[in-house]
């Protein structure tokens, strides 16, 4: 497993053709043998990556993701104050790569548990608003289609903060303005499963990064 940073890509991709530092590679580099992704987080979402060395683990632990077996969870700092938990049950149409806006015809079902953490609200208005409204969530992702999380939450009215696809441009700029860096405020914390090979429980735990941290502090949600 890796803690990747926010602005890594996986591996390369059609969705930035100008990109040249990919995960794959840099561990690749660093242990001087192949490695293979078993999943994907988005290039601006930091947090837990696994990897297989081997063609064997890599189809059984993809065999797992597959199959729901993985327990995955997020952090998001978030617009607003959604309820204190609940339950995204909103299918989404696929996103076709090149083209961020273009999507099949057809919705998969997709799924989202949440809970909120802490909220804040800080005396400066954003956009109408007299006040800024933010909360710390936790986001587990029953299913695994493209920008589920991000999609889901714009969904319900409260969008990721640092969100430039589905997010508040609005909100966005405010924090930005005030606290001079923005990215993508999603987290991967934690992956739960079995070995593949021993049936042995493992947890493991992505550290949040200091950019995650100090926005965390900006927004008032320590």
């Amino acid at each position: 497993m890796v803690n990747k940073p926010s602005g890594l890509l996986v591996h390369r991709s059609n969705l930035d053709a100008t990109e040249t530092r990919f995960a794959v590679q840099l561990l690749r580099d660093q242990l001087g043998r192949w490695v293979f992704p078993v999943h994907r987080i988005d290039k601006p979402t930091s947090g837990a990556l696994l990897f297989a060395l081997d063609v064997e683990a890599l189809t059984r632990a993809t065999a797992m993701f597959s199959d729901n077996r993985i327990n995955k969870k997020y952090l998001a700092i978030v617009r607003g104050f959604p309820p204190e938990s609940g339950i995204i049950n909103r299918p989404l149409r696929k996103l076709r790569d090149g083209n961020r806006k273009s999507k099949s015809k057809d919705a998969q079902p997709s799924e989202t548990r949440f809970s909120s953490l802490k909220y804040s609200e800080l005396k400066y208005p954003t956009g109408r608003y007299p006040t800024t409204r933010y909360s710390l969530v936790s986001l587990t992702p029953r299913t695994g289609r493209r920008h589920q999380l991000r999609r889901h939450l714009a969904g319900i009215n409260h969008p990721i903060i640092g969100d430039t696809t589905h997010g508040d441009s609005r909100q966005n700029t405010s924090f930005r303005e005030r606290n001079g860096f923005l990215r993508l405020f999603l987290h991967a914390s934690d992956l739960g499963f079995t070995l593949p090979f021993t049936d042995e429980p493992l947890s493991i735990q992505a550290p949040i990064p200091s950019d995650f941290r100090d926005a965390i502090k900006a927004c008032g949600l320590e």
